[in-house]
């Protein structure tokens, strides 16, 4: 499957279909998100992707948002 930011979207929405994923920069933050929500996150990135995500890229950072998501994925995916 191709990582496009409207993916990743989608993929957020399946784990929590509450958010603004457009717009919202502090998912995290702001504990839109919970660690719950992001154990499922990267469950789901491995399963969609084919992408494992370190525990050392395991930061609020990476999770703020859907594009700073987008972008960790495509980091790893060009690493790998």
């Amino acid at each position: 499957m191709e990582v496009t930011l409207e993916n990743v979207i989608e993929l957020l929405q399946d784990v929590n279909e509450d958010a603004d994923y457009e717009n919202c920069t502090t998912l995290v933050d702001d504990r839109v998100l919970t660690s719950f929500d992001i154990l499922s996150i990267i469950s789901e990135i491995d399963d969609a992707f084919d992408v494992a995500i370190p525990a050392k890229d395991v930061i609020p950072a990476n999770f703020n948002s859907a594009k700073s998501i987008l972008a960790l994925i495509q980091r790893l995916i060009e690493e790998d």
